[in-house]
């Protein structure tokens, strides 16, 4: 083995720590944020707030998932799940800043509104549809390189949370959706639970793919959110 691939193994190691890092700090203060005890003891715009820094980790997360997925866009000469696993990057963090977005706007809103219209923030429908399609064609990826159910690999069980998270966002988004001539969503109680559930699934998915610490496991085998 050469001394550059060596010493760059750590390097990817640590990346991958940050990554994973970046999607559970980001999944706790989103669910953390979804929870209506949360909400009532410190307002709307703290909630908001809370809701815009998560949004923040995972847009670092991302963007790292995407640098470690490899550059430039993979050719017709890549691995089918190559080509997949860059796509799902890319889709994702696009997603991400789409939630950005959103998740400022809302912010925004409940610092400059009066009180009694401000709401906290759910799952848009375009940074969940991103997050949606990332996670079904990190699906195929997976399928390629391991089973359709392989429930014992942890990649696997990764990947499904993922594609589960991503849905439930989903489901938040619609009942998220506001009813045209009022100020009320379709489904509060929908759209709190689906962000919940999604931001738990996310969780758990990040915890699965950390690596451990380079000093402790020099040899860590190469894995991928």
């Amino acid at each position: 083995m050469s001394s550059d691939h060596t010493s760059s193994a750590p390097r990817r190691t640590l990346r991958l720590r940050r990554e994973s890092w970046g999607f559970v700090i980001g999944s706790f203060l989103f669910g953390l944020a979804a929870t209506r005890m949360y909400g009532q003891a410190v307002g709307p715009e703290i909630d908001n707030i809370t809701y815009f820094v998560g949004s923040l980790f995972f847009t670092t997360a991302g963007f790292i998932q995407l640098r470690l997925s490899g550059r430039p866009v993979p050719g017709e000469e890549s691995a089918t799940v190559e080509r997949y696993d860059w796509w799902a990057a890319l889709i994702q963090f696009v997603g991400t800043l789409l939630f950005n977005v959103s998740t400022g706007v809302v912010l925004i809103q409940s610092l400059t509104v009066e009180q009694d219209r401000v709401w906290g923030w759910r799952p848009d429908l375009f940074g969940s549809t991103a997050f949606l399609v990332a996670s079904g064609l990190a699906v195929v990826a997976t399928t390629e390189t391991d089973k359709l159910w392989d429930p014992h690999a942890r990649n696997w069980r990764s990947t499904w949370l993922n594609m589960i998270g991503s849905v439930a966002f989903g489901v938040s988004a619609v009942g998220a959706y506001i009813v045209p001539g009022t100020d009320a969503l379709k489904n509060p109680t929908i759209a709190d639970l689906g962000t919940f559930v999604g931001a738990v699934c996310f969780l758990v998915a990040a915890l699965l793919m950390r690596p451990p610490h380079p000093r402790y496991s020099p040899n860590q085998a190469r894995t991928r959110s």
